[in-house]
């Protein structure tokens, strides 16, 4: 993955000029996702590795805008140093991410961004995701037929980034026509929608934001052959891709999380960072990648498990710490 890097800082020492160790707090408003459990567990592996942390308070419950300032008013009374935070808007939150960085609170957004001037922001370059993806189903279909496009939530500059990229692509080919409908970035929801989908009509390939081994497998249960999909790093996906499904999955790795953990990190130390650290995403197929998808495959693991664990040089765990899933003090 080609990585920008890094801003500014404020130091966190104590008089004695010995090192501090930092609370660090976490925001995450769609609980129950496999992709999101694991980019927390990358926040508290990285906060483990790096030494520098005593406790990691995490915040995990679904909901939008309004509970997740409730939840970010919450990590800032208890008197974190550090919030990393997976954002339900791009503005919606500013004002309370100003209020936390007006207190010497770093704030760092991971995998969505946030416009507010003091947060430092940490993501895929998801609009580059969506063209990715995009153009491989184009260039399969030779530039014509039906695409069932799947989307993620309404609203989440994720998806709103991965769309510009979508319909960039879609724009040149007239002889394409999409369907939308929204998962919520739900395996099951999107299994459910795929199934009704399949059984009502023909498609001719598969865009989804991330529900995709559900979607091959609602295919399948349609009594439908199966079509190109595009998906992402989730365990079960590469499997199926493995076995010979035909598709391709675009890198967005959850461990996004660990980055913004080092990236937090560094502001603390008194490094200059800059503001926004993004990360591209590259495209996987059988053809192309077989050693990408045989190298990240985990048996052993979760079908829903973003299973690339990491992200140098920014990460520094190992996988057991990934897995354990627990940070310092736990």
């Amino acid at each position: 993955m080609t990585l920008g890097l890094a801003a500014c800082s404020a130091d966190k020492s104590d008089p004695g000029g010995e090192s501090k160790k930092l609370v660090v707090g976490v925001s995450n408003t769609l609980a129950g996702n496999g992709w999101r459990e694991t980019m927390i567990c990358s926040i508290k592996a990285q906060a483990l590795a790096s030494g520098q942390v005593s406790n990691v308070i995490v915040i995990s419950k679904n909901g939008g805008p309004t509970e997740q300032i409730q939840d970010l008013q919450n990590l800032i009374s208890q008197g974190v140093d550090i919030i990393i935070v997976n954002p339900s808007d791009p503005e919606k939150l500013n004002d309370v991410i100003k209020e936390a960085t007006d207190r010497g609170i770093i704030v760092v957004a991971v995998d969505s961004a946030v416009t507010a001037e003091s947060a430092y922001v940490v993501t895929n370059d998801q609009t580059e995701w969506g063209r990715l993806g995009a153009q491989w189903i184009a260039d399969r279909i030779g530039g014509k037929g039906k695409v069932l496009y799947m989307r993620g939530i309404e609203g989440v500059q994720a998806d709103t980034d991965r769309d510009a990229g979508f319909t960039e692509v879609m724009s040149k080919y007239p002889d394409i026509e999409y369907k939308t409908v929204w998962t919520g970035w739900d395996y099951t929801k999107g299994g459910e929608i795929a199934l009704q989908e399949f059984s009502a009509t023909d498609y001719d390939a598969v865009w989804t934001t991330g529900t995709d081994f559900t979607v091959v497998n609602a295919i399948q249960a349609a009594g439908k052959p199966l079509v190109p999909v595009i998906g992402q790093d989730s365990n079960e996906f590469l499997h199926q891709l493995l076995e010979g499904v035909p598709g391709a999955l675009v890198t967005n790795p959850a461990v996004i999380g660990g980055v913004g953990m080092t990236i937090a990190l560094k502001v603390a130390n008194g490094e200059k960072v800059d503001r926004v650290t993004m990360l591209t995403p590259q495209l996987w197929d059988l053809e192309n990648n077989k050693a990408e998808l045989e190298k990240y495959y985990r048996p052993e693991l979760d079908s829903t498990t973003s299973v690339a664990i990491d992200v140098p040089p920014y990460t520094t765990y190992t996988p057991e710490q990934l897995w354990a899933c627990k940070g310092p003090g736990e």
